[in-house]
């Protein structure tokens, strides 16, 4: 049975799409059965693995509100074992389209939990908002990654989150927990890097990955290709960062490869 794990955080610019792409391919990597879902209207999980938007029919959207099956729309990535669920623009108007219906909150819970038989792992990009499609994001999953950047206003917005999934926990979703935060652009040489790693790991403890996200020229680069760092430069400093997280990730689970 797979694990449904949301990559959250309502600011943008924090490297949760990054985040997202890059440990779904080094969990593939690892050879564990991968869904990336790009619930982010911008497509930019899409994008970041090689597909163009423009050429997107269907999406998580007609899933999500027009009940399109997911077998005729998941997309098999350039990488073993990796598939997507892919996004397109029209996902912004899923929000208004969603507010009159019933159970409004479970439409993405109802799409997902059944592919749980066929993937090890199924990783969600949620858009950068706190809206009702990150509300799904995380009534569908059973943890959430909050990717945290190492800069000046890290933790500004964090209560927020944390109040949002408080209230998730208590009204639709009690079984969701935090897998961790992320600590994201790291920059070795800067006192404030340093200084934002001592802060966030001295309010949040235990609930702080061990593995920290360097800036990394590659890791920025590789979008732009079309494919994640691992196959842009599997010895880069960020292909190697998110192939220890997803080691993390897998040893807290006690995931075994499925034979």
């Amino acid at each position: 049975m797979g694990k449904i794990i949301a990559v959250a955080n309502q600011k943008g610019g924090v490297g949760k799409t990054t985040s997202a792409i890059n440990l779904a391919a080094s969990l593939a990597a690892l050879e564990y059965r991968t869904l990336l879902v790009d619930a982010d209207p911008q497509a930019n999980a899409t994008s970041g693995i090689g597909f163009d938007p423009k050429d997107i029919e269907n999406s998580i959207y007609e899933c999500m509100v027009d009940g399109v099956k997911t077998e005729d729309i998941i997309m098999s990535s350039p990488i073993d074992f990796l598939d997507l669920i892919p996004s397109h623009i029209d996902l912004v108007g899923a929000e208004v389209e969603m507010i009159n219906l019933p159970n409004r909150e479970d439409k993405m819970k109802q799409v997902l939990v059944p592919l749980k038989e066929k993937y090890d792992f199924i990783i969600i990009d949620c858009s950068p908002s706190l809206g009702l499609i990150t509300v799904n994001s995380l009534t569908a999953a059973d943890s959430v990654i909050i990717p945290v950047q190492c800069e000046y206003f890290a933790l500004e917005g964090l209560g927020k989150l944390l109040n949002t999934i408080k209230i998730i926990q208590s009204r639709l979703n009690p079984d969701l927990e935090i897998e961790g935060l992320l600590l994201t652009m790291y920059d070795v040489r800067l006192r404030l890097s340093n200084q934002v790693v001592e802060e966030v790991k001295m309010h949040f403890q235990q609930m702080v990955f061990d593995t920290i996200i360097p800036r990394n020229v590659k890791l920025s680069e590789s979008p732009s290709f079309g494919v994640p760092a691992i196959l842009h430069d599997a010895e880069s400093k960020g292909a190697i960062s998110y192939l220890n997280l997803a080691r993390e990730i897998v040893e807290k689970n006690g995931v075994a490869v499925a034979q």
